[in-house]
């Protein structure tokens, strides 16, 4: 039996089921396609709308994408998701699937399959969508982060906190020590430059060059095709190397 002794957890957990992901702050809209590749017509049966509709219970700012959108998602695109339907109906049955992608066109999110069999096409797509989005109890906005505790022995107990990774550790002395999301983190340092920062190494090496975006505390990297953002005390970069989408945590001093 252990005593007296600090025991370190560190839980990870990677979920894929349906395609389920958890949302970033930094995603405050979805952007719905106005037109399904199933129809020819723009907003067929109102395929759009509903969907459009369903989404904002999300918590999301919902727009088709033949609206007039928000002026920093004209600027960066990469603050939304956007939506479509993806149509593998049968001869008998309509199966609709709701699909989610980043920016970059990869999908993310894939809701499970809603049926109709409804013979009236409107009724019956219109049914099938709503089902597809009843599927998706695992997607909203603002992703809420969960408190998962644990106890270790009689003597031991490690709470973690995923914001990112907090763990506060008590043993059997009541002596608590923390490990805070930055103390693993690799320490950037922010420069100016003409439209942002670029962010070095103590070297110093360059990083990242970022440019400013109408919203505070988010950036584009520059030649990265990503993002770079602030959440909680920690920043997060987020792009894709050829077709390997990369996400990592800095400390940046600015």
């Amino acid at each position: 039996m252990i005593k007296n002794r600090i025991l370190f957890l560190a839980i990870i957990m990677s979920v894929s089921l349906y395609g389920q992901i958890s949302i970033d702050d930094h995603y405050q809209y979805i952007v719905v396609a106005d037109k399904f590749d199933v129809f020819k017509e723009v907003d067929k049966y109102k395929t759009s709308s509903l969907t459009k509709f369903l989404l904002k219970k999300k918590g999301f700012k919902v727009y088709l994408n033949n609206e007039k959108l928000p002026n920093e998602l004209n600027k960066n695109k990469c603050l939304g998701l956007f939506a479509s339907v993806k149509d593998d109906s049968s001869l008998f049955t309509i199966k609709s699937i709701i699909e989610i992608k980043d920016c970059f066109g990869k999908i993310i999110y894939t809701s499970k399959v809603g049926l109709s069999k409804l013979k009236e096409y409107q009724k019956g797509y219109h049914q099938a969508i709503r089902k597809a989005f009843e599927s998706m109890e695992d997607f909203e906005y603002p992703f809420k982060k969960e408190t998962i505790a644990q106890n270790i022995s009689d003597n031991v107990v490690a709470n973690v906190l995923e914001t990112p990774k907090l763990i506060i550790l008590q043993d059997v002395n009541n002596n608590l020590k923390d490990i805070t999301p930055e103390a693993s983190l690799e320490i950037l340092y922010a420069q100016s430059i003409e439209n942002g920062f670029q962010l070095v190494t103590k070297s110093p090496k360059i990083v990242f060059k970022i440019l400013k975006t109408s919203k505070k505390d988010n950036f584009i990297i520059k030649d990265k095709n990503g993002v770079f953002y602030k959440k909680g005390a920690i920043w997060v970069s987020e792009y894709y190397e050829g077709n390997k989408w990369i996400k990592k945590e800095y400390q940046v001093k600015f």
